[in-house]
């Protein structure tokens, strides 16, 4: 009996073992099979006849880091309709696309393709651009690419006060320089520039900076920058490179600290205390007087010459409001929804109030620099 089921046994098991194995081997049949029809379709695609030809119409002879160029190729097809050509760019070292699409202009049967590109490095190689024909119908076609060249790079040789500008163009539009602490002046301003990186503009010497706000656009940008600036200095210089003029431009601002609003609409220097005082003691100069015609001539409608300078002198000498700024809240330093955290209260805690303009609460903190809140970041009571 014992012999019969070891028998069973190993006859199941040979029969499991042989059903495993062919199953196995349908599978990689299949394999096979799959990996041969994408062979032989790609293989079909490459024998497929040339029908788009690529050539470089504009290469830039020199490049400068930092500068935004244009390369031009141009585009043949022996296939009349088709929907569009597609590019794929590749193998490039040194450069940052900016553009996901070529500006393309059209001239008889040649597709002319402009290609932007911002300078990153010493070392440029364009990329391999390769090109493929989108059919009406789905049509496969073999796609073309033209290899990518070396381009020759110079290197600027700038003094400590470039900040890092190269541009066809670069306009200030206005500035504004207010009071940031006892030792500091902020400066704000709004600059223009054509055929510019304008982000990677930095100055140099400045305790702080920063981008308020920026429109990039490889043709027009502007840009919102902000620099915190030694109270000593009577000028903000910089310099950028003219790529028209093949020089260094240099530009200046003057250091005027005033109490008007910025184009921010904002107000970031505080009240002038001396000026305050000093129309106290003019208000109290004409009480005084008042009191002294009143009790040399007993006429009571002096009174008024009384009231009025005292009733300003009790509204002016009030302490300033206070606002309660929430745990967590942020603090800018200009007024601006996207602009620089300088501060992020840890808990919450009273501030001073000095001005309030449109959603927007200005406060003096312990350490006497001025700041802006929102609205909603104020505690409720």
């Amino acid at each position: 009996m014992r012999l019969l089921l070891l028998a069973c046994f190993f006859i199941f098991s040979a029969s499991l073992a042989n059903a495993t194995q062919s199953s196995d081997t349908s599978s990689y049949t299949d394999s096979q099979n799959i990996n041969q029809t994408t062979f032989i379709a790609q293989e079909e695609i490459r024998s497929l006849p040339k029908v788009i030809y690529l050539s470089y119409e504009e290469v830039p002879s020199r490049v400068l880091k930092g500068e935004i160029f244009t390369v031009t190729i141009k585009s043949l097809s022996t296939v009349k309709d088709f929907m569009d050509i597609s590019y794929t760019l590749s193998n490039s070292e040194g450069l940052k696309f900016l553009s996901d699409f070529p500006k393309r202009k059209k001239d008889s049967k040649y597709f002319y393709e402009t290609f932007h590109f911002l300078a990153t490095s010493q070392s440029i190689r364009l990329p391999d651009f390769t090109a493929t024909l989108i059919g009406n119908n789905d049509e496969v076609y073999r796609s073309t690419t033209l290899l990518g060249q070396k381009l020759n790079v110079v290197s600027l040789n700038p003094k400590k006060d470039f900040s890092n500008i190269v541009a066809n163009s670069f306009e200030l539009l206005e500035y504004k320089t207010t009071s940031y602490d006892n030792a500091h002046n902020i400066i704000v301003f709004v600059a223009a520039a054509t055929n510019c990186d304008i982000s990677a503009l930095k100055l140099h010497g400045a305790y702080k900076q920063g981008i308020e706000s920026v429109s990039e656009s490889y043709l027009d940008s502007k840009i919102t920058y902000y620099a915190v600036i030694d109270k000593n200095l009577e000028n903000l210089s910089f310099s950028y490179f003219n790529l028209e003029k093949n020089r260094f431009i240099p530009i200046y601002i003057p250091i005027v600290v005033d109490d008007d609003s910025v184009a921010t609409q904002s107000d970031l220097k505080p009240k002038d205390q001396s000026r305050e005082m000093l129309k106290m003691a003019i208000a109290g100069a004409v009480a005084v007087v008042a009191s002294v015609i009143i009790l040399w001539r007993k006429k009571y409608i002096y009174l008024l010459f009384i009231l009025f300078p005292l009733t300003y002198i009790i509204y002016t000498g009030l302490p300033s409001k206070e606002v309660c700024l929430k745990e967590g809240s942020n603090i800018y330093l200009l007024p601006l929804y996207n602009g620089t955290i300088f501060e992020t209260a840890q808990e919450s805690y009273h501030l001073q109030k000095e001005n309030e303009v449109d959603g927007w609460i200005k406060v003096r903190l312990d350490d006497e620099k001025v700041g802006w809140i929102k609205n909603e970041d104020i505690c409720s009571r």
